[in-house]
């Protein structure tokens, strides 16, 4: 093999050194920035809703800032104060926002010198021997003081994007955020609905216990006078024990949930339960509802707006993996001293110090610098998706909530009239089984229908507010009247500092 001439190698080498000090200086003149520049995608959403809107919806513009009032509890609007402010999950993600801000300054600092002090002392002793024979001790004294500064060039904008990719997860946490604000403030709205639910049906269960209690002592009282038979008794107190049995459920039920509502407000199950023990009514949906125009989706959204910042920070690093093609420039020195005594230290003879650029650019692993590139982009495409993918989660949640809203109120109101005729055939059945026009089955029909409509009845009522939380959750609102907890004012001024 013929081998190349040194003086060759070395021309080469002062060559490529040329180039490479040539294209930084030409780059950091221009300002040179690769990689891709960010621009949010553009996504087409329906100028309308899909679902056929009833009167009790209406799209119009809409104020969900503190959407819960409508349903005009204080105790609601109470719990859910005291969750904003005491809920762990927001805890750790305000605690997560802190890391992020914490995290781009540290990416930030890499746009800035670095400056190091250093300081030592040594003593050496040693010993010389004599031509007597004897030894002759020597100590020596050493000072140093010095300062070493360090500041890479961001020709290529490599630290530049580092510090976009960690604005934008900063974004991305304080997004994360707001979106389990909007989690939790409908949670705490949903629990409480559905205790407000079982406490109503467990009070429609008592109610019917008392009704076939009645109709117990009805049957006894006629079989003691030999007017019915033994039968007529054993199916009401069947029917009696049946509808007592459901009672222990709905109060396991009302418990879990209290304990369920004290867990989202930051304190030990049971702390809640007299405070909440005190049933009332189910909360009451208004009458009209508005739920905007599905632009509004995308922009109110903290999901939909998380992922965007996903995106964005994605596509920053792209930049820092192009950059890393690019040779990088260091412009470093130290000014020292250095004396065998304190008194000499800072003297100009004691002063030492160097100056110079250094230059690394890696010209010989290309290949595994361009895979990394694609890496980099095939991640923007999975942020993409992911994007598009959320804002179709989104509406498909809007037309659901939607269409259970408007068709659980529908199913209310047949539900409300079942009730009334179920109520009229109780009274209707027990007045002909006295008059001994009917048989004892017709009574334990119409009593068991009974409770049963009722019963769903009462569910049903939930499931409707139930339908309209969740359709407030899916329009995303609720997360800016409690922004003040993000502070984003002060983000901005620590990001700017």
């Amino acid at each position: 093999m013929q081998r190349i001439p040194q003086r060759i190698l070395k021309s080469d080498r002062n060559r490529a050194l040329k180039i490479a000090l040539l294209t930084a200086f030409v780059g950091f003149n221009q300002g040179c920035s690769v990689g891709p520049k960010y621009t949010a995608p553009d996504i087409q959403v329906p100028s309308e809703f899909q679902t056929q809107l009833s009167n009790a919806i209406e799209t119009q513009q809409i104020q969900l800032g503190e959407w819960w009032t409508v349903f005009d509890d204080d105790l609601l609007n109470n719990l859910v104060d005291r969750g904003l402010t005491n809920n762990l999950d927001i805890q750790q993600a305000i605690y997560r926002i802190q890391e992020s801000r914490a995290l781009r300054g540290v990416s930030g600092a890499a746009l800035l010198p670095t400056v190091d002090t250093s300081g030592a002392y040594s003593r050496t002793e040693s010993s010389t021997k004599l031509a007597t024979g004897a030894f002759s001790p020597r100590i020596t004294n050493s000072y140093q003081l010095g300062i070493d500064a360090k500041w890479e060039i961001d020709i290529w904008g490599r630290n530049r994007h580092s510090v976009e990719a960690a604005q934008a997860d900063l974004e991305l946490t304080v997004e994360n955020t707001r979106d389990v604000l909007v989690s939790i403030m409908g949670e705490i709205a949903l629990n409480y609905v559905e205790l407000r639910t079982f406490q109503e049906r467990l009070r429609i269960a008592r109610a019917n216990v008392d009704l076939q209690e009645q109709t117990l002592q009805l049957t006894q009282s006629q079989f003691d006078a030999n007017l019915v038979s033994k039968l007529d008794v054993s199916q009401a107190r069947s029917n009696l024990e049946s509808t007592r049995s459901t009672v222990p459920t709905l109060i396991s039920g009302v418990h879990g949930i209290e304990n369920r509502i004290s867990v989202l407000l930051g304190v030990f199950p049971g702390e809640l339960r007299k405070e909440l023990s005190i049933s009332t009514s189910i909360p009451t949906p208004p009458t009209g509802v508005m739920v905007g125009v599905p632009t509004d989706v995308v922009r109110q959204r903290a999901d939909i707006r998380a992922a965007e910042r996903a995106l964005a920070a994605q596509t920053a690093r792209v930049g820092v993996a192009t950059a890393d093609l690019y040779p990088r420039l260091t412009l470093s020195g130290n000014i020292g001293f250095q004396a065998a005594n304190s008194g000499d230290l800072l003297s100009s003879a004691a002063r030492t110090g160097q100056f110079g650029p250094t230059l690394v650019w890696n010209l010989f692993d290309r290949k595994k610098l361009r895979d990394q590139i694609r890496v980099e982009d095939a991640r923007v495409g999975q942020a993409l998706a992911q994007y598009e993918q959320v804002v179709l989660v989104a509406f498909e949640e809007i037309e659901n909530a939607m269409i259970e809203f408007q068709q659980e109120q529908v199913r209310e109101e047949h539900l409300a009239l079942a009730v009334i005729d179920a109520r009229t055939a109780v009274e209707l059945s027990r007045d002909r089984y006295r008059q001994g026009l009917t048989d004892f089955q017709s009574v334990i029909d119409t009593q068991s229908r009974l409770f049963q409509l009722e019963d769903t009845l009462a569910t049903s009522n939930g499931a409707i507010s139930t339908a309209l939380i969740r359709l407030y959750k899916s329009l995303g609102g609720g997360w800016d009247s409690r922004d003040i907890i993000i502070d984003e004012q002060s983000m901005t001024k620590e990001g700017n500092s």
